[in-house]
């Protein structure tokens, strides 16, 4: 089963930005562990952890994640 958020283009801006490893973030961002974990995951996370990450890459939100619709719509119906 898919997340709920796919986090695919911010794994790629790392690889553009040529950010070797997914933990690099960690300290780059000042982000948790729980959270790349989470992001790993294709968990929710909060605003302000989006934020530390975008300020980091020098990015906006819609360049790092998408939000699976299909996924919160099969959400609804259980």
């Amino acid at each position: 089963m898919e997340g709920q958020v796919d986090y695919k283009k911010l794994w790629k801006l790392l690889i553009d930005k040529d950010i070797k490893k997914k933990t690099d973030l960690i300290p780059l961002a000042g982000i948790s562990t729980n959270i790349l974990a989470k992001m790993n995951k294709g968990e929710f996370v909060s605003m302000e952890s989006i934020q530390k990450v975008c300020k980091a890459l020098d990015c906006d939100v819609g360049d790092i994640c998408v939000i699976n619709k299909r996924e919160m719509c099969e959400d609804q119906k259980n």
